[in-house]
């Protein structure tokens, strides 16, 4: 059985009592205004848990959640959370882990389980769309999801895999012919108060404990990737979310009629943890996009009268490129919050904008988090919060390197004494990793031995400290790419390359994008005499099912054969520094402005970012000339990154 709804008895309706249009619960002031407007005391600053958070909002008739056009109360946000939290004890079997998979796009079902998650004591595994095939199953097996939720958008996806759980299981929040009606599983539960069905998940897989979930209680399993090339779940609990959320609150002076707007993917914890936390923490409303937009951005600002918004770097650049407008000011929104933007485009944004984008760097498994201020210089990130104990240490040592030594430029002039990795030697937020003690181990580990490091949080970032103190992002520490703000394990690209029948050996890495995070790189070794076929290679990559969106190369480097070193490892630093600046051929698919970038299908076409639509042209790679390295080179020296090269 798959269950689904009717969209004409959807949750998601008016509420005449207090439904006001969307966007008029904030005042729409001028830009330059918006810059430290008053702080306001969070609405809910005594709750330890999410679900106290949850049910803080039952009986709150002011507007908490927007999407399209239509909206939900505080009020009623807790009613469909507490019916879903209800079905939840209906359906999960006993014995099972208390974990629910949610493969959704950006609509109010997501933020629903996210709070029926909470109430009932289950955790939310956001299950990545990128993802294909045996990884996607794999995903959803390895965070034990005893209920899978998704929509009719994301059915193509699990069509012919062998998935870890029987179709029963698998609800649709959206209209399917001849499935289960999901509105006929809630119906029964309609009723149901937040009080009522408080740790209904553990009681009903047998994990029950009384008083219903606490601080401890696991709330999300979110992917990060790592060297092994299986992303890494990693573990949030309710105590942890809750108390991000209270401290975005008091950093973001977050008011109960502020609008957070969410248009970065849920499935990552950039939305959730520092978009939607904050919002309910501080008891203001959340305006949900299904996919990033950034024709739609402004628009759906003024719509739903947004005051702040979390971001990824590309995302800003894609607002950047946008045309320009004489109303670009003449919006309700304040401040954003994320990462990758970098100082240049963080500037950019301002002076069009005229909103203040602040930048901050955390680990995904909150081990670590470094704070921008308004003295940070360009190219840093900024300094650890007050009482934190970061380092950039000496990896194999655990010994504190030197402060950098920079130009007047902002060049370093000491990389090989200052460049190491960043540790927090203090306490730290991270929790471990679901179903993976030797990743969870590697993350305190200490050095071999006498035990150096033991218990430090190492980020596996590699950073340097200028003599003020401010710490600067200078490359990762293991095989890890960030592409498109997806995280991916360089192992598992080339697990899929390694099936390309002409080439003896294939290594993948990461080379700096020119405008924010990676782009993935790879060298393939090709037998004497053999020339790349880049049209083949092409129709390899195109067939091949698990090869996720963000994967394909950009780069393709052909070598006789792969450097090694002297344990004959191979030798990734080596084709890092090299990276396309190299002496042997290399091969790219042009890197387009964000005006023109698209994504593969998985067809092998490609398609706008969030269109939906595949277009009609496929993966094609060609040489790499002089003309290209010198006009790619102009795009990193614009956006302040050409230094990335260097190290």
């Amino acid at each position: 059985m798959v269950a689904d709804s009717s969209r004409s008895d959807s949750p998601l309706v008016r509420d005449t009592r207090d439904r006001r249009p969307p966007g008029r619960e904030a005042a729409h002031s001028p830009a330059e205004a918006r810059v430290g407007a008053p702080i306001t005391a969070p609405d809910r600053p005594g709750a330890r848990t999410i679900a106290e958070l949850v049910q803080a909002q039952w009986g709150d008739h002011r507007i908490a959640l927007k999407y399209q056009d239509s909206a939900l109360t505080h009020h009623q946000v807790a009613g469909a959370a507490a019916a879903r939290a209800a079905l939840l004890g209906d359906v999960l079997p006993r014995g099972a882990e208390p974990h629910i998979g949610v493969l959704l796009d950006n609509v109010p079902e997501f933020p629903l389980w996210l709070g029926a998650a909470a109430l009932a004591g289950a955790a939310v595994a956001g299950i990545n769309p990128t993802r294909r095939g045996p990884e996607l199953v794999r995903d959803i097996a390895h965070t034990d999801c005893a209920l899978l939720i998704t929509e009719r958008a994301h059915l193509p996806l699990l069509a012919g895999l062998d998935l870890p759980l029987p179709p029963e299981r698998i609800l649709l929040t959206d209209d399917a012919p001849g499935a289960r009606a999901y509105r006929e599983l809630l119906a029964p539960h309609e009723d149901a108060r937040p009080e009522d069905v408080l740790g209904s998940a553990l009681r009903a897989t047998g994990h029950g404990r009384a008083g219903g979930p606490d601080p401890a209680t696991r709330m999300l399993l979110y992917f990060t990737s790592g060297s092994t090339g299986a992303p890494k779940a990693a573990l949030c609990t309710q105590g942890r979310l809750a108390a991000a959320g209270h401290s975005l609150v008091s950093s973001f002076g977050v008011r109960r009629e502020d609008v957070h707007y969410l248009c970065m993917p849920m499935f990552h914890g950039n939305a959730v943890i520092a978009g939607w936390s904050p919002a309910l923490a501080g008891g203001a409303a959340v305006a949900l996009r299904r996919r990033f937009s950034a024709s739609a951005f402004l628009p759906d600002v003024r719509r739903y009268g947004a005051t702040y918004f979390t971001y990824v770097g590309r995302a800003v650049q894609y607002l950047l490129a946008t045309p320009p407008a004489p109303d670009d000011r003449d919006h309700p929104l304040r401040t954003g919050f994320g990462t990758e933007a970098g100082a240049v485009d963080i500037a950019r944004f301002a002076d069009r904008f005229g909103v203040r984008l602040t930048e901050g760097y955390g680990s995904s498994e909150g081990g670590a988090s470094l704070q921008r201020t308004p003295d940070t210089p360009a190219g840093a990130v900024g300094r650890p919060a007050p009482g934190d104990d970061l380092a950039v240490v000496d990896p194999d040592t655990g010994d504190e390197l030197p402060r950098a030594h920079l130009d007047p430029a902002g060049r370093l002039l000491n990389g090989a004494q200052a460049i190491g990795e960043l540790v927090n030697r203090g306490r730290s937020a991270f929790e471990g990793y679901w179903r993976n003690p030797e990743a969870t181990a590697a993350r305190t580990r200490g050095r071999p031995g006498d035990g150096v490091g033991a218990g430090w949080y190492w980020t596996g970032d590699l950073f340097f400290r200028d003599a003020e103190g401010f710490f600067h992002f200078a490359g990762r520490a293991d095989d890890r790419l960030r592409v498109d703000s997806e995280n991916l394990a360089a192992a598992a690209i080339e697990n899929i390359l390694a099936r390309y029948a002409p080439a003896t050996g294939a290594a993948v890495y990461a080379v700096p994008d020119p405008v924010a995070g990676d782009q993935v790189m790879a060298a393939l070794a090709l037998p004497d005499g053999m020339a790349f076929d880049p049209d083949d290679f092409a129709t390899f990559l195109a067939a091949q099912p698990d090869l996720g969106t963000k994967m394909a190369p950009r780069f393709v480097r052909a070598v006789a054969a792969l450097p090694v070193t002297a344990t004959n490892k191979i030798h990734r630093v080596a084709l890092r520094r090299a990276g396309f600046s190299c002496p042997d051929p290399v091969w790219w698919r042009p890197i387009e402005p964000p005006t023109r970038r698209r994504t593969r299908t998985t067809d092998g076409h490609v398609e706008r970012p969030g269109s939906g639509r595949p277009g009609s042209v496929p993966l094609r790679y060609r040489r790499f000339t002089d003309e290209d390295r010198a006009a790619l080179l102009s795009q990193y020296r614009d956006h302040g990154r050409e230094h990335l090269l260097e190290r």
